[in-house]
């Protein structure tokens, strides 16, 4: 018998779970190990309340987690529960797939006014992430900069800007719904260091914005370069291209609230205001020969009550684990960090790729524990973690917790929502007795 550890109950987590499940048939124990009472990480906490279909991919997660060789083991902290080293003496293998759910930093003057939000913190508060529920995001200003050009930007621009109408059928928490139903927000900027060409946008989330209700997307014609230079591009990329372009049509007369300017070859420099963001002072910028950006010199003032800063992730480090500060992740070899001990999707890539991304890593660090792994071990495996719990007194939630805390969270839903999460830790652990 083999015994694996998952820490992390995300998609590469999971993917991780059924790709070894194949790898091993019926020679195999996996426990996977979640900070918090609920199961699927990226997926509840990551993927935008209104994109319920891309959420739906849990449905395939659910299925190895009722698999009897699988465990779900939430509201298990591990550094503080149990460490990395306790771990390895009861586990043959331990994989981290922690995914990067910290905020990378911006590094500029002025980045702790308050009023600065990173987007890891702004997209856990209006999908219902414990850490995050109390930040209360300074929405009675009028003008919103975004930082960055990935599909992050779009989220948060699209939240901002969407009527109370538009979020029927999305699980968007009641406290964040209430509060951006009564916002101020008429100016939305999104700031990319590049060009349009050089953007991480996909066609779907661009072709969103077009058509929302009581917002227009607007782009300077001027940024956007020759439409001969578009063949050139990617097929996804110079999908997302033309959806600027059409922006780029879009009258200011369009007789909507709400302005949604993207504003390229913009380099953020400095955050200033008396106490509070009141403004950023951005440096234009070209490209040189290696498509990079160089600032020009050039500054000019954005007007803007919040900054929300998407500019990507990392994973936070963990005692006695090697890391790579300057990658955000887990310092690795194609996954291996130490004998016996592994990484998994963004842990060991860095914060890059889809959700789908995950299934061909987590089949990849499969094969290597079949490579790792030729023969049963000894170690005590779910036996010897559920003993270490009983002397520590640590309350765990297992997956059929999780089904009564699901339950609770659809009865509770309000009208065309499938849910309404529980915010709270404590409220997640009462609902499992329902």
């Amino acid at each position: 018998m083999r015994h694996l550890a998952i820490i992390g109950s995300g998609p590469a987590g999971y993917y991780t779970a059924e790709a070894a499940l194949k790898t091993f048939g019926d020679d195999v124990r996996i426990d996977i190990i979640d900070r918090l009472p609920v199961p699927y990480g990226l997926i509840r906490f990551g993927v935008a309340p209104d994109h319920q279909s891309i959420k739906g991919v849990y449905r395939r997660y659910e299925k190895t987690a009722l698999n009897d060789q699988v465990r779900f083991v939430g509201n298990v902290s591990v550094g503080k529960d149990v460490s990395i080293p306790e771990l390895g003496e009861l586990y043959d293998a331990v994989i981290l797939a922690t995914g990067a759910p910290n905020d990378r930093p911006l590094a500029i003057d002025g980045s702790d006014l308050p009023g600065v939000i990173g987007s890891a913190a702004f997209v856990g508060w209006y999908n219902g992430h414990p850490d995050f529920v109390d930040l209360n995001p300074p929405l009675n200003g009028k003008s919103v900069a975004i930082i960055g050009n990935g599909n992050v930007a779009l989220d948060v621009a699209r939240i901002l800007a969407k009527t109370r109408g538009e979020f029927v059928g999305s699980d968007i928490v009641n406290t964040a719904l209430e509060s951006l139903s009564a916002h101020n927000i008429v100016d939305i900027t999104i700031l990319g260091r590049r060009g349009p060409h050089q953007i991480a946008m996909t066609p779907k989330e661009l072709g969103e914005l077009g058509e929302l209700e009581r917002a227009t997307p607007f782009v300077d014609p001027a940024d956007l370069p020759e439409i001969e230079a578009d063949a050139l591009l990617e097929p996804g990329v110079r999908k997302s291209v033309t959806h600027l372009r059409n922006f780029a049509d879009n009258s200011r007369d369009s007789g909507k609230a709400i302005s949604i300017n993207f504003d390229f070859f913009a380099m953020p420099v400095a955050i200033e205001g008396d106490g509070k963001v009141e403004q950023l002072i951005i440096e234009k910028t070209t490209l040189d020969s290696e498509l990079r950006s160089i600032g020009s010199g050039e500054r000019y003032v954005l007007d803007c009550d919040m900054v929300v800063s998407c500019i990507g992730y990392q994973t936070p480090a963990i005692e006695g684990v090697p890391y790579e500060h300057g990658r955000g992740r887990f310092a690795n070899s194609e996954g291996r960090i130490l004998p016996g001990l592994y990484c998994v999707g963004w842990a060991r890539r860095g914060p890059s790729g889809t959700i789908g991304t995950n299934k061909p890593d987590g089949y990849h660090i499969a094969t290597l524990l079949g490579e790792d792994l030729t023969s049963n071990s000894n170690k005590p495996g779910r036996a010897g973690l559920d003993r270490l719990f009983e002397s520590r007194g640590t309350d765990i939630v297992t997956f059929r917790d999780w089904k009564n805390i699901e339950k609770a969270e659809e009865l509770r839903a309000r009208d065309g929502s499938p849910r309404e999460k529980f915010t709270a830790v404590t409220d997640m652990i009462a609902a499992r007795q329902l």
